[in-house]
Order: C-alpha cells, then structure tokens, then sequence
C-alpha cells in the first residue's frame, strides 16, 4: 500500500484481505455516502461477479480486485460509452504498468490473443456507478473449466507484476478517461475504443443472447456506443447485452 499511498495520498481505499465481492462492498460504502474515486480493493473474493451472472477466479495475493464508486455528472444516455472508457482505462493501465497491449471485445472484456485477462461489470443506480474490474495479473494457472480461455500478465510478460503500480495506473487512468467522458463527449470515446478493438467493426463473431444465438459480422458502434452486427441473413441488429466471441 506504501507505492499507493506515495502516488495517491487523498484517494478514499478501503483494503480487504478477504471479502465476498468488492462490488458488493463498494455498494454499501455508496450507499454512506463515499466521495467519488473511493475504491474498494480486496486480495481475495469469495464470490467475485462477472458479466451475466458468472463467477470471476479470484485467487488469493494473485488478482488485482478493485471496484471504484463514481459519481458521473452524465445523462443516461452516455452510460453505455462510460463503460466502455471503463475498458479503455483498463487497457492504457496494464500497457503503462507491464508493457502488455490488450484487445477490447465489447463492452468490457480485456484479451491478448484468444485469451482473457480481465473484465469489468458496470452497475447503475441513482446516478451512481459502480465499476467493478479483475485483472489476472500473477495467475500461474487456472482452473481446468476456465483454463482454456483465461491468461495473467504474469503468463504472458514472463515475468511477475506489481499489483500495486497497476492499482495506482488504473485508478489514475479511470479518472483521466471519465475526464474525456464529461469534457469532450461520448463520441470522443466510442472512436478511441473502436481503434482500440479488433472486435468493433469487421470481426465475424457469434452472440449468446436472451437463449438466441446470433452470427455475423461486426459494424462498427452506433451513437450510444452498442454494437452493430450485419447478420448472415443480411438484415442489421443492435447488440445491447450479450455474450460475444469468435466465430
């Protein structure tokens, strides 16, 4: 905590060494009141959330498992853009921190190559957010059911990785990329995150969606930042949720 002290020393933490989720902590510290930027971080969660109701690994001394409370001064409409400077914050972090370029598959998965090595979960209420991020930073290996599609820093560096220095670069990066967010408009950040993924526009990918699966190719973002897909049959959609991968 020393490193993150020294670069931040006003920023509202609060240190787990165990916890069921930070998301979940991090909704009750909201709920008093917090200042925005107050980040709930943990060494190990119990019951770590990802995206649709899955578990996120979160194995002990080896993650980086942070949520952030951020008090946005946003209409609804740009919550779909803030998720994905969410992503874009993530990505710049790792680069800054371990020289490792991440791809963004939308909304908010973080891979190199085929391989995840972190996600965020968004949560909305009463004008806050919480943004819940795990990075698989010194992760020598994964259980056997996930083990085939998840990767750590560690893994792909060689070498093993400060989590410290990657908390004070991330939490720095968010606030820099809400910062666009608020003064320059989502449009500034649906360009930057469509350079930033492969999977924006031109990937053929396959959707799980609502028990229905979708095939086709990827079209760029539309004005609120949800994803286009030009299906096989021809016709456009708007993906607004769902699991996306390679087809």
């Amino acid at each position: 905590m020393e490193r993150v002290r020294a670069r931040l020393p006003e920023r509202e933490i609060a240190w787990f060494h165990t916890t069921d989720s930070t998301m979940t902590e991090a909704a009750r510290l909201a709920s008093l009141g917090c200042p925005a930027g107050t980040a709930v971080v943990a060494e190990e969660q119990l019951l770590g959330q990802g995206r649709l109701g899955r578990a996120w690994h979160s194995e002990r001394y080896a993650g980086l498992y942070v949520s952030v409370i951020l008090r946005p001064g946003l209409p609804a409409a740009a919550f779909p853009a803030l998720t994905l400077a969410l992503g874009l914050a993530a990505a710049d972090a790792i680069a800054r921190a371990t020289g490792v370029a991440c791809d963004l598959r939308w909304p908010n998965d973080l891979l190199v190559g085929a391989k995840k090595c972190a996600g965020i979960l968004t949560q909305f209420a009463d004008g806050v957010v919480i943004a819940g991020i795990g990075i698989n930073v010194n992760h020598t290996s994964f259980p056997e059911d996930i083990e085939r599609v998840a990767t750590s820093l560690r893994l792909i560096s060689g070498s093993e990785q400060s989590r410290e220095i990657l908390l004070v670069e991330l939490l720095e990066s968010i606030d820099g990329f809400c910062r666009i967010l608020e003064e320059d408009g989502k449009e500034t950040i649906l360009r930057l995150f469509t350079q930033a993924s492969s999977y924006a526009a031109g990937r053929r990918v396959i959707v799980e969606q609502d028990g229905a699966v979708l095939r086709g190719v990827t079209a760029g973002l539309d004005e609120s930042g949800f994803l286009r897909l030009r299906k096989d049959d021809g016709m456009e959609c708007v993906i607004m949720a769902g699991g996306l991968r390679p087809a």
